[in-house]
């Protein structure tokens, strides 16, 4: 089935570039922990990546695509063309203007996305965020061309250019802080050890990577540009105006943007009430990582390869093919999500010590950090499930219908989160943060089951004998690993100095026999089937 082999394809590099984010965060964590300029970089890194997320995930992916697509196969190139210098000159006029006003008006739109650095008598998080953001601003503008690119060509079955470019953004970060390290006198070998790193002027390591930002956000663009006239698409302006074309992308995207880029927008709402707990920013922002790599490698990249696959089965009239394909999805899917999430629950100690703990990064970090990857744990299959559902509806240009349960579940992680965050904090000062991170979950579950509810209702979703047979036994296969998983857990620094102390050495292998150990379960089980896996990833 092309599916598999294209959604693996998008998660391969997707795993390269959460690979490489993490070697990042293992260097900010190190250097600058979990203080000011910490969450004054992560607010200034949070923002334009909402809006990133919102096009890449939402706007284009949910409406650019079925509309490029639907044209390119209907009409023809020079139609598609059209309508893409179109949208184009329009997106790129409107996002200019909304930069600069943001930028302008930062000093007060920061009361708005971290509300709590304003109440610090020294103000040092709140200048050092706005200063900050105003500097990745251009980012949200890049990006949102860059998403555009990238729509184009998955529409080509295309994938791996728009997969990859997020690789820059990280090879960029890590080459800036390798260079700002050095010149402070800091070498690699003592950011990684587990004694505190002595930091000057750390405001200037978080000034060099908002810079890295805004320039990665160039490189990505150039790097989808090439892409596109690779595959003789070329990309040109014309005056913006609302054409029909521009009309139904707006009517179809704003909903979709909302729909897609629910999660991130609860984060930001988790952000703005962590502000107010000295240090949750950077917390909630490591655990997001964490369980950002499997919805990353797993969810995202599914909605990516699924979305082109149903669209053009649909406009087929091949409903079969459809429901198939959707199917196969939430098997893949699950059976790379559940364990996930069994190993999250289970070992987050392991997991959050064996990446970060280093430098300024100190055991209490640890224990704040590993109880939001637990929280977050909860909702992953939710959030994976909430990527494979929508495009059963973005397919059949129906984004309203997405749109209302987003906002639905926005309310339930803004009440949630708010009276979770104070009652946990009332009791435990330092973990307040923590009910953020559940009101996200719960959030997540009530969209992806109210998803579920209506597009089995319009008859999207029907799950054939095979799901039915399979789901069982994956979730027997993780609760299996999850056996192993908390051995490894209780015995952490034990298997650690068997390894020379190296937690993250330790770690990378505990986690590869784990992932062993769920293979071999579920293919004894019946929940794989390797001769099934190896001929869907065979080109087609």
């Amino acid at each position: 089935m092309r599916l598999l082999r294209s959604s693996a394809v998008v998660g391969l590099f997707t795993m390269a570039s959460r690979i490489l984010g993490f070697a990042r965060d293992i260097l900010i964590a190190a250097v600058l922990g979990t203080g000011p300029v910490a969450e004054a970089f992560f607010v200034a890194l949070r923002f334009p990546n909402l809006f990133r997320r919102l096009f890449a995930e939402g706007a284009f992916n949910a409406a650019f695509v079925p509309l490029y697509a639907r044209t390119l196969e209907g009409e023809g190139e020079d139609k598609a063309r059209q309508l893409l210098r179109e949208i184009l000159s329009v997106m790129i006029m409107a996002l200019s203007l909304f930069v600069v006003v943001s930028t302008i008006a930062m000093p007060w739109l920061m009361y708005a996305i971290a509300p709590g650095f304003a109440i610090d008598e020294d103000g040092l998080r709140l200048n050092l965020a706005i200063l900050f953001t105003q500097i990745t601003m251009p980012y949200i503008l890049l990006m949102s061309v860059t998403a555009m690119m990238g729509g184009v060509l998955n529409s080509h079955d295309r994938f791996i250019a728009a997969a990859a470019a997020p690789i820059l953004l990280n090879m960029v970060l890590i080459s800036i802080l390798a260079y700002a390290m050095r010149d402070a006198g800091i070498s690699l070998s003592d950011a990684l050890t587990n004694e505190p790193v002595e930091v000057e002027n750390a405001e200037r390591f978080g000034l060099y990577l908002c810079i890295g930002v805004t320039i990665s956000g160039l490189l990505q663009a150039l790097f989808l540009f090439v892409g596109c006239r690779r595959i003789g698409v070329k990309l040109s302006l014309t005056r913006p105006r609302i054409t029909p074309g521009v009309r139904r992308l707006i009517v179809l995207g704003v909903p979709g943007a909302i729909a897609a880029g629910v999660t991130q927008i609860n984060i930001i709402v988790s952000q703005q009430i962590a502000s107010f707990q000295d240090g949750a920013v950077a917390l909630l922002y490591y655990a997001d990582r964490l369980y950002q790599l499997p919805l990353g490698v797993i969810g995202i990249a599914m909605g990516v390869a699924l979305l082109p696959a149903l669209s053009k089965r649909l406009r087929a009239d091949d409903n079969q093919g459809a429901a198939n394909a959707m199917n196969r999805a939430l098997e893949i899917s699950m059976a790379l999500t559940l364990p996930a999430a069994v190993a999250m629950l289970v070992m987050p100690n392991f997991l959050v010590s064996g990446l970060f703990q280093r430098g300024e990064f100190d055991a209490m970090d640890v224990t704040g950090t590993a109880l939001a990857v637990q929280a977050f744990a909860v909702g992953l299959p939710a959030f994976v499930l909430i990527k494979v559902f929508a495009p059963g509806f973005f397919a059949r240009e129906d984004t309203r219908t997405p749109m209302r349960f987003a906002a639905i579940s926005m309310l339930v992680n803004v009440v949630a989160g708010i009276a979770l965050f104070i009652a946990i904090k009332s009791y435990y000062p330092d973990f307040g943060h923590v009910g953020l991170a559940a009101a996200t979950s719960l959030a997540g579950w009530i969209n992806a089951i109210l998803l579920m509810i209506a597009l089995r209702k319009s008859g999207g979703l029907e799950m054939d004998a095979r799901l039915r047979n399979r789901l069982p036994r994956i979730v027997i296969a993780a609760a299996g690993m999850g056996v192993f998983v908390a051995c490894a857990e209780i015995w952490a620094d034990q298997i650690t100095a068997l390894f020379l102390d190296v937690r993250l050495l330790a770690l990378m292998i505990v986690t590869g026999v784990c992932a062993g150990i769920y293979g071999l379960i579920a293919m004894a089980i019946g929940a794989l089937r390797p001769s099934e896996v190896l001929g869907s990833l065979k080109r087609q």
